[in-house]
């Protein structure tokens, strides 16, 4: 009996001991997963952070974006782009309808530096309405540089008769646009 009751002692003590070899292996397999996976969620959760602030970057450019385009469009009316000219030639001899002469545009050309365009006018009219033409180029909302200018009476030598009520003037302007991207 006495026997019996040393073996009967051993197999639970060899039985409780597995049992608990078994449970701090599981213990510590289970502790090692639950690491990485806080490991993985801590990641995740940088990830998914610099996202957010990557998306709330992008809508406060486009919310800045919105407020500055009124600004955007203004600005690019002072400047003339090489593939549209039209609205600059057309502009100027506008100017010289609403000053009371008359102009046309005699010469275009792109200097070999790109530093502007070159714009030849021959404009016609009274003394008065060149001179109000050309205050209107200078007012424009372009930056001009003017080259060279003349001025002078057209034939019948500014004399004035019933026929010819007031002396017309001729006058040829040679002006840069500084405000031209080629």
């Amino acid at each position: 009996m006495q026997n019996n009751f040393q073996k009967f002692k051993k197999i639970p003590l060899i039985l409780s001991t597995a049992l608990l070899l078994l449970s701090c292996f599981v213990f510590i397999f289970l502790y090692r997963q639950t690491q990485n996976n806080y490991q993985t969620s801590a990641e995740l959760e940088m990830e998914r952070q610099s996202e957010v602030n990557r998306q709330d970057e992008i809508k406060s450019l486009e919310r800045l974006l919105q407020t500055i385009e009124k600004e955007y469009i203004l600005l690019n009316a002072h400047f003339i782009q090489g593939s549209d000219i039209v609205p600059f030639l057309n502009m100027t001899e506008k100017l010289a309808g609403d000053a009371g002469a008359k102009a046309e545009v005699i010469l275009v050309e792109v200097p070999k530096d790109n530093s502007g365009l070159v714009v030849g006018v021959n404009a016609t009219g009274s003394f008065e309405a060149l001179y109000k033409f050309l205050t209107l180029l200078e007012n424009s909302p372009y930056e001009l540089d003017f080259i060279s200018m003349t001025l002078e009476t057209s034939a019948g030598g500014g004399v004035l008769d019933s026929k010819n009520p007031a002396p017309q003037w001729a006058a040829v302007f040679k002006i840069k646009l500084l405000s031209f991207i080629p």
